[in-house]
C-alpha cells in the first residue's frame, strides 16, 4: 500500500481550464489541437498521469460546487480527474461551443475543488491548473471586497495547496475594441496570480504560438552536480545544478512481438536478443565470457586490451566545479557555445551560498565579465568539460540570481572554415548599387522581428514540426493501423512553408529583385581543368584566349571533389591539388596543397627531357594560380612565380621561361585579388636584365626571358 501511494505521489494531476464562450468559436479548433496533442503525448511519456476538463460560457452549468453552495453558472465539468485515455483525445476534440459570457475566476475555483477533493493534502507541486482564454469578458463582482480581494484569497488558496498554474491568454490585435478597459482589468487582476502564487501568464496571438505555449509534457528538473563551486582552496560555494534546456528527441520505438499465443493476458510481447561468440579456429565452439577480451583497432592491427588494463589507463578526475579565470563578455562569441544550457543556483536554503552567488553575479554583471570553469559533475566521469559562466541578474527579489553555464569547445572541437571572399570575384560578376539595393530590400522584408512589430515565430513559443506530426500520426495509427500518413496541417504549414500573406504583401520587392538579376543558364561543364589548359592554350591566336580567359574559365570551375586526398599524385596533379584544398576538415590542407603543388611544378620543370613537361607544369600553375585567388594567398603564387624564374635562371632552363612568356602567364593583381600588393600594370611586366655575351659565367648572370 505504501508503494503505491508513493508511485502516484510522482504523477501529475492537471485540470485542463478551457473558455468556449462566444468570442473564442473562432479559436476552438486550434485550442482542440493543442490539448489533444498534450494528451498524445501523455499516453506516450505519462500514461499514469490524471486529467480533467473544465469549460466555462457554456449555457449550461454542471459542476459540484453549484450544488454545494450555490453561482459558478456557465461552467461545466467536462470530464473528471481521472487517468488518460483514448477518451479523454476525443472529449478535446469535440468541445461545447457555449452561448454565454464565462467567468475565467469561477472556472479556476472549480478547477482547484476538483484537484482538492481528488488528492487532498498530498501530491504538491504535482497538481497544475492550465487556463487558456482571451480574457476579453469581465468576472462577476463578489458579494464582500474587492475583485483584488477575491484573487488574492484564490491565490493563496493555490500556495496552500502546491498547485501551479499555467495562464495562455490568446489576445489577437483585433481584440482590442471596445472591451479595453475589460481587458486593462482581467489583465491585471492575472498579474496578481503571477506574483502572489505559482502560476505563469503567457500571451500568444496566433495558432502557431498557442500551439507551442502550453507546456505538453511535464519534465521534473534533475540536478547534474551538487556540490562546491571552487574559487580558490580558501573560497568555495554551496551550488546546485540543473539542465535549463535540453533537445527533445523522438520518443524509443521497441520492437514488438505477435507470436504470444492472443489467450495469454501476461504477454509482455518483447523481443530479447542474446549474442553468441564462436571462436574463428572452430565455429561450433562458443567462447564464454571469462575468456573474451576488447579489441581495438589501430591501423590494420587490432590491440588487444583487458578490462584491467583499461581500467589503469583510465582517465579519472576529481568530481568538483573549478574556476579557472575570468575574461571580458566580447571574447566568447555566441558561436562557441556547445550542447546544452545549464543554470548555476546557490544551494537551495543555505543564506551564505546565495548571498555569495548574487555578489559574484552582479559583480560580473557591472564589469562586463564571464567566468570559465572546468567541470566534473561526478566521480568517475570519463571527461572533463570546461565551460563559460554568464551571470543572470534577477529583477524579481522573490528569485535569487544565478548564472548561466554553457560549454565551450577544445581545440579539436574547433572547424576553423575558410570560404573566399566575394570580393575576390571578377569585377563584372559584382553587383551594382540596384542590385545591392534590392537585395537589402528582400532581406529586410523576410524579417521576422520587425521593429515595431511581436517576433514571428518565436523559438519559446514554436513546437519542433517534425514532432508534432509524428504524434498526431501515432494517434491515427494507434486507432488503424493501415491510416494513410495525414496531409500537413494548416498551423504547421505555416511554421515550415513561406507566410503566403507576407509574400502577397511584398510581391513588389520581390519582382525588383527578380528583374535586378539576369537569369542565365550555367551550361555543365563536360571538360576538366586540365582539358581546359590543354586544348584552348593561353598564347593561341583564337580570339577570347589568353590568360585572363582562363582564368576566368578556371574560376567557373567548383572544387567539387568529395575524396579526401591526402597528397597530389602524378597521373592527376591538378586534379589532386584542388581536392586536397577544398577539404575543410582541418585549416592545414590548403598551406600543405599549395606546398605540394609548388612541389610538383619544381619536379616537373626540372625533370623534363626537351620541354615534355612543360605542358602539364603549366596546368599545374595555373590550377596554383587559381587556387591561390580563391583562398586569398595572392602572395604565396607571386613569392613562387619569381622564385620559379630565379629557379630556371639557375638551373639553364631558360626554355621553360620562355614557354611561360608564350603563354602570358604573370601575377596576380590587385584587381584580381585585394588582398595582392603588385599593381594591374605591374603584373604582366616581370623585366629581368639582358643576357650578357657568352664569355660571361652562365651561372652568375640572370637569363633574359623578356617578360613572364
Amino acid at each position: 500500500m505504501l508503494l503505491v501511494h508513493l508511485y502516484s505521489m510522482s504523477l501529475e494531476g492537471l485540470v485542463l481550464v478551457l473558455d468556449v464562450g462566444p468570442s473564442m468559436h473562432a479559436l476552438l479548433p486550434e485550442i482542440e489541437k493543442v490539448c489533444s496533442m498534450l494528451v498524445q503525448k501523455k499516453l506516450i511519456y505519462n500514461k499514469y498521469d490524471e486529467v480533467g476538463v473544465v469549460v466555462f460560457g457554456t449555457a449550461d452549468t454542471k459542476n459540484d460546487l453549484t450544488v454545494e453552495v450555490g453561482g459558478y453558472e456557465n461552467v461545466m465539468v467536462l470530464r473528471d480527474v481521472k487517468v488518460v485515455d483514448g477518451d479523454l483525445i476525443e472529449a478535446v476534440q469535440q468541445l461545447p461551443r457555449g452561448s454565454a459570457h464565462g467567468d475565467f475566476l469561477d472556472a479556476i475555483v472549480v478547477g482547484m475543488d476538483m484537484l482538492i477533493k481528488k488528492y487532498g493534502p498530498t501530491n504538491k507541486g504535482k497538481k497544475r491548473l492550465c487556463l487558456i482564454t482571451n480574457a476579453l469578458t469581465p468576472i462577476k463582482d463578489p458579494y464582500e471586497g474587492s475583485k483584488e480581494d477575491q484573487v488574492n484569497t484564490v491565490a493563496a488558496q493555490m500556495m496552500t495547496h502546491g498547485m501551479k498554474m499555467d495562464c495562455i491568454i490568446i489576445r489577437a490585435n483585433q481584440d482590442w475594441g471596445v472591451r479595453k478597459e475589460i481587458v486593462k482589468e482581467n489583465d491585471f487582476l492575472l498579474d496578481v496570480f503571477s506574483t502572489r502564487s505559482s502560476s505563469k501568464k503567457v500571451y500568444v496571438e496566433s495558432a502557431t504560438s498557442l500551439l507551442g505555449a502550453l507546456r505538453t509534457r511535464n519534465i521534473s528538473p534533475v540536478t547534474i552536480y551538487r556540490g562546491d563551486f571552487e574559487l580558490s582552496s580558501k573560497l568555495k560555494i554551496k551550488v546546485w545544478i540543473y539542465k535549463k534546456t535540453s533537445e527533445e528527441k523522438f520518443p524509443s520505438l521497441k520492437k514488438y512481438s505477435d507470436k504470444a499465443p492472443p489467450t495469454d493476458k501476461f504477454a509482455t510481447h518483447e523481443i530479447k536478443v542474446d549474442y553468441e561468440y564462436k571462436s574463428i579456429e572452430d565455429p561450433n565452439r562458443v567462447v564464454p565470457p571469462e575468456q573474451r577480451i576488447k579489441g581495438y583497432r589501430y591501423g590494420p592491427q587490432v590491440v588487444p586490451i583487458s578490462s584491467a588494463e583499461w581500467e589503469a589507463v583510465k582517465f579519472k578526475p576529481e568530481k568538483g566545479v573549478k574556476l579557472l579565470g575570468f575574461t571580458d563578455v566580447s571574447n566568447i562569441m555566441r558561436q562557441y557555445y556547445m550542447r546544452d544550457v545549464n543554470i548555476f543556483i546557490a544551494e537551495p536554503g543555505n543564506t551564505k551560498a546565495t548571498l555569495a552567488v548574487s555578489a559574484l553575479a552582479r559583480a560580473m554583471k557591472d564589469m562586463d565579465k564571464v567566468a570559465i570553469i572546468r567541470c566534473v559533475w561526478r566521480q568517475g566521469q570519463a571527461n572533463v568539460v570546461v565551460g563559460v559562466l554568464t551571470p543572470n541578474v534577477s529583477e524579481k527579489d522573490n528569485i535569487p540570481d544565478s548564472f548561466y553555464f554553457n560549454v565551450l569547445p577544445f581545440a579539436e572541437d574547433v572547424r576553423e572554415f575558410q570560404f573566399p571572399s566575394f570580393s575576390n570575384l571578377p569585377p563584372s560578376v559584382q553587383p551594382n548599387e540596384q542590385q545591392q539595393q534590392a537585395a537589402d530590400k528582400l532581406v529586410q522584408m523576410l524579417e521576422l522581428a520587425p521593429s515595431g512589430k511581436e517576433e514571428a515565430l518565436q523559438p519559446n513559443l514554436t513546437p519542433n514540426p517534425v514532432l508534432e506530426r509524428y504524434y498526431r500520426s501515432l494517434e491515427l495509427k494507434s486507432k488503424d493501423p493501415d491510416a494513410a500518413i495525414p496531409p500537413l496541417d494548416e498551423t504547421l504549414r505555416k511554421i515550415t512553408e513561406p507566410d503566403a500573406e507576407l509574400l502577397y504583401q511584398n510581391r513588389a520587392v520581390i519582382e525588383e529583385f527578380r528583374t535586378s538579376f539576369e537569369l542565365k543558364e550555367n551550361p555543365k561543364l563536360k571538360k576538366s581543368s586540365r582539358r581546359v589548359l590543354r586544348e584552348k592554350p593561353s598564347g593561341s591566336s583564337e580570339e577570347g584566349e589568353g590568360v585572363s580567359d582562363v582564368g576566368q574559365a578556371m574560376d567557373a570551375i567548383e572544387y567539387t571533389s568529395n575524396v579526401k586526398v591526402g597528397k597530389i599524385g602524378d597521373s592527376n596533379p591538378v586534379q589532386d591539388f584542388e581536392a586536397m584544398i577544398s577539404r575543410r576538415d582541418s585549416p592545414q590542407w590548403i598551406t600543405k596543397a599549395i606546398q605540394s603543388m609548388k612541389d610538383k611544378i619544381f619536379d616537373l620543370v626540372e625533370n623534363s627531357f626537351e620541354g615534355d613537361t612543360y605542358e602539364k607544369a603549366l596546368e599545374c600553375l595555373g590550377a596554383l594560380r587559381k587556387g591561390c585567388i580563391l583562398e586569398q594567398e595572392p602572395k604565396q603564387f607571386n613569392d613562387f612565380l619569381h622564385h620559379l624564374h630565379k629557379f630556371c635562371q639557375e638551373k639553364n632552363l631558360s626554355s621553360f621561361s620562355e614557354y611561360l612568356m608564350s603563354h602570358e602567364m604573370m601575377l596576380i593583381s590587385k584587381n584580381e585579388a585585394p588582398e595582392s600588393d603588385v599593381p594591374e600594370h605591374e603584373a604582366r611586366l616581370l623585366t629581368v636584365k639582358k643576357e650578357p655575351k657568352a664569355e660571361q659565367d652562365p651561372e652568375t648572370v640572370p637569363l633574359d626571358v623578356g617578360r613572364l
